[in-house]
């Protein structure tokens, strides 16, 4: 990410968290579950965690640390697309000794394989963006989940009978269905290779997480088709996506 601050940097350096974050050394649980919607932060947190307090709200991303079944965990909203997920990543794991983040979002979905509500488990993420030029490679860098997690992840939803898809996903730098190609120059040619889904995070995510020497995982949950056009209402994107939260949950 241009402009990122060295990783070797020490929250010391900031008088009060970061210019993106007001929490401070402590203030956030080594595992964070990371929605994209503050809103949707603010709901898992008082619907889902005990002890909660606010710990930011730079703004308007707000931060939330709490126990679920006596094991800290905090939420954090990332925000939409690779530069803002990039940047509240970035400084959870080198900043506030974050070790795991599980995504928790939505997705499109790309294929008749995926339904409105289906969960998906990212186990990579292909992308038109440029994230990752930042590491100067004389290639295509393919970042990857932790398998640890997508491993409990599988699990969980085995155990809870969700209906769940695993595999390779496509991170855009454009909403799909607000793209300027035709679809057979767009996001067709991402499904024809796999891709199931679309989402904008998991990409910078996964790099961040490799070159920290981090651990992450992207749960999604479809809500919108780009097969048969069907899509969740903002209000169902915000509190009905309570099965992945079960999941995200049964990782802390």
């Amino acid at each position: 990410m241009k402009g990122m601050m060295s990783h070797d940097r020490k929250l010391d350096h900031f008088s009060s968290g970061t210019p993106h974050n007001s929490a401070v050394k402590g203030d956030i649980a080594p595992i964070v579950l990371m929605p994209g919607d503050p809103l949707r932060a603010q709901y898992i947190a008082e619907t889902r965690l005990k002890n909660k307090r606010k710990v930011t709200c730079v703004r308007n991303m707000f931060g939330f640390t709490g126990t679920w079944e006596g094991k800290d965990v905090s939420v954090m909203s990332s925000g939409m697309g690779a530069p803002s997920m990039g940047i509240y990543s970035f400084e959870l794991f080198s900043f506030y000794d974050v070790e795991r983040i599980v995504r928790i979002g939505t997705c499109g979905g790309l294929t008749a394989d995926i339904n409105v509500g289906d969960i998906v488990i990212a186990m990579t993420a292909s992308t038109d963006s440029n994230y990752a030029h930042q590491y100067r490679l004389n290639g295509q860098f393919s970042p990857c989940a932790d398998y640890s997690l997508l491993e409990k992840a599988v699990a969980s939803a085995r155990k809870r009978e969700i209906k769940y898809w695993v595999g390779g996903i496509f991170s855009s730098d454009v909403f799909s269905l607000y793209s300027a190609l035709p679809e057979e120059e767009g996001w067709k040619k991402w499904a024809d290779l796999g891709c199931a889904a679309t989402d904008m995070e998991c990409f910078a995510l996964y790099c961040n997480a490799a070159y920290l020497r981090k651990r992450a995982l992207t749960l999604l949950t479809c809500s919108d088709s780009n097969i048969t056009r069907k899509e969740m209402t903002p209000e169902e994107r915000q509190t009905s996506l309570n099965l992945m939260f079960d999941v995200a949950l049964d990782l802390v």
